[in-house]
């Protein structure tokens, strides 16, 4: 068999040349994910593949337009874009060279720029003039994804041969120059899908968030706080260059975006949480706030005095005397109720001798004539079967203050499957407990024991919901970030009781933005929002009692980022001044 010619042998290998190309350069714009990164791969292995000394690539933006988006040649356009069709008529806009390539969709060669008849390259002559470059030999081909749909064009000026010289472009190489087109077109498409998905997921979460912030005019915005500040505070971490912050990083975008993600997540399990909870300004308030009902068993009781003064003075008693002691009992009465309606406020720490006080006056008795079981719910009817004086007789002597069986409410088995999910919790008895001395006892704040587990099982139901979702690779730690904002470094937090060998950098950057968020939000119903100053003083505080970490505490007021925070969410009011040289 006679050897092949020189030049066969030459086109050969070319040939190989260029498909081994392509297959690196498909490889290469698959596993690209930062977009402007892959337009310049593109254009960067499309002007190499076509030997040619410039390239340019316009895309279709949604308006019916071919944007220039990338080009090797620096000197500036005339123009941004190119309508496809005439805005005013809605014909095709096929003078254009790009345009046409674009609206039909087929590869177009062109040897010279100055001699060609078929399209309008007055823009690209001038565009010679002005920069000083002289286009000669053109290739232009269409990107097509794999529905067809063409997604931009690419334009290849001027082939270079083996002394440099320009020539026109090798017919042989359209294929080539086609088959990058279509590589990039899938690349752009899928590059597109998978930003269409993240920005889908962010938008989804960001609902979530928003429609939790929402449900209270209490908690408004904290899920749109926490994670402002929870960025502030990881982006000055990320910088730090010494110190034990120095080894910290986010090296992605996708790294990023997780914490973001478990940021904007972190309190998406209190969509579970009662409203009558999240809510709760005032110990007895439950749907409603009972001290209206407390107070009108006072109005009762002074309504009884009130008839006894009247039938003393029938019985014939001297008037200043029956007067003396009506007075004394509404005065008396007048007090005690005060002293309820206080206490139901919710001090930041109720002192021994107003318990005593409260239980005293809940032993005052009132008489009641009506049958307190009707109009219950059968729920209701069957926590009251245990009580014997309800079986016995429904009217009657009652205390002032009562705790009955109907107000305690049982836990779930949906409830009870979640605590035993592994989580270290310490389960009260029951759901809820609406006694009316059991809530006036509350020692500080205005929620019971049982609505303090319910407020934090959030953070259970939280990562109970996000384990359920199947997160690709990158976002594995996402339930990680959501749901350790309540873990202290001493193991004394919750759900799980993490130590600091637990929890990681970002962790610990959740709990701090948490509790700052936490006591300087003005919204809250139940206290009044502290200054930066005082605020700054609790930080400190948890950061002396070890629960947490000191070096970000300080890197929070290094960096300024406090009184970022504050002149972004704060009211004037509370940014007073602080000497942040007292926490260092």
């Amino acid at each position: 068999m006679p050897a092949a010619p020189l030049s066969a042998l030459q086109t050969n290998a070319e040939t190989i040349d260029k498909l081994t190309s392509l297959i690196e350069i498909g490889i290469s714009l698959s596993s690209e994910r930062d977009r402007n990164k892959l337009l310049a791969l593109i254009l960067e292995h499309g002007k190499r593949l076509c030997h040619c000394d410039a390239a340019t690539m316009y895309l279709i933006d949604g308006k019916d337009r071919l944007a220039f988006s990338l080009r090797t040649r620096g000197d500036p356009l005339p123009v941004s874009y190119l309508d496809l069709h005439d805005p005013q008529t809605g014909a095709p806009n096929e003078n254009h060279l790009a345009t046409w390539v674009a609206l039909h969709p087929h590869s177009v060669v062109i040897d010279n720029a100055y001699d060609e008849p078929r399209f309008d390259l007055s823009g690209t002559h001038e565009m010679d003039r002005l920069s000083g470059y002289r286009t000669v030999s053109m290739l232009t081909v269409p990107m097509r994804s794999r529905g067809g749909t063409v997604v931009g064009v690419l334009q290849f000026l001027n082939a270079l041969d083996g002394d440099a010289q320009v020539t026109p472009f090798a017919h042989p190489l359209v294929q080539v120059a086609e088959a990058l087109a279509a590589q990039a077109a899938v690349a752009i498409e899928n590059h597109a899908l998978v930003e269409g998905r993240s920005q889908l997921i962010d938008s989804i979460i960001r609902m979530i968030a928003s429609a939790i912030d929402a449900r209270s005019p209490h908690t408004g915005d904290h899920c749109e706080r926490v994670p402002s500040l929870a960025l502030m505070i990881a982006e000055a971490a990320n910088a730090a260059d010494e110190g034990t912050l120095a080894d910290f990083r986010f090296r992605s975008q996708e790294e990023w975006r997780e914490f973001r993600i478990g940021a904007w997540m972190h309190d998406c399990g209190k969509i579970t949480t009662p409203d009558q909870v999240l809510d709760k300004g005032a110990k007895l308030e439950m749907f409603y706030n009972r001290i209206h009902e407390v107070r009108m068993r006072f109005e009762v009781l002074r309504r009884d005095a009130e008839i006894a003064r009247l039938q003393a003075l029938l019985d014939g008693e001297d008037h200043a005397a029956a007067d003396a002691r009506f007075a004394e009992t509404c005065a008396h009465l007048s007090d005690d109720f005060r002293f309820v309606a206080e206490m139901n406020l919710g001090a930041e720490s109720t002192r021994p001798e107003d318990i005593a006080r409260l239980r005293k006056i809940a032993s005052t008795t009132w008489t009641s004539h009506y049958d307190r079981r009707l109009g219950l719910t059968p729920a209701e009817l069957s926590r009251m079967g245990s009580d014997p004086a309800s079986a016995a007789d429904p009217w009657g002597e009652e205390r002032l203050l009562q705790d009955r069986p109907e107000h305690r409410v049982p836990h779930t088995p949906r409830d009870r499957d979640l605590f035993a999910g592994g989580f270290r919790v310490d389960v009260p008895k029951h759901r809820f407990d609406y006694g009316e001395l059991h809530n006036l006892s509350v020692p500080s704040g205005t929620l019971t024991p049982e609505e303090r587990f319910l407020s934090r099982a959030h953070v259970m139901h939280t990562l109970a919901m996000l384990e359920l979702i199947p997160f690709p690779e990158g976002m594995t730690r996402v339930p990680e970030y959501a749901g350790t904002h309540h873990e202290t470094l001493t193991g004394t937090g919750y759900p799980r009781k993490l130590d600091a060998d637990d929890l990681s950098i970002p962790a610990r950057i959740m709990a701090i933005a948490d509790i700052f968020e936490a006591v300087t939000a003005p919204d809250r119903p139940y206290r009044k929002p502290n200054t930066l100053s005082e605020a700054l003083d609790l930080l400190a505080g948890f950061r002396n009692r070890g629960t947490i970490d000191p070096d970000l505490f300080a890197l929070f007021l290094r960096s300024g980022i406090h009184l970022r925070y504050a002149e972004q969410y704060l009211t004037p009011e509370q940014i007073d001044p602080v000497d942040i040289a007292r926490y260092l």
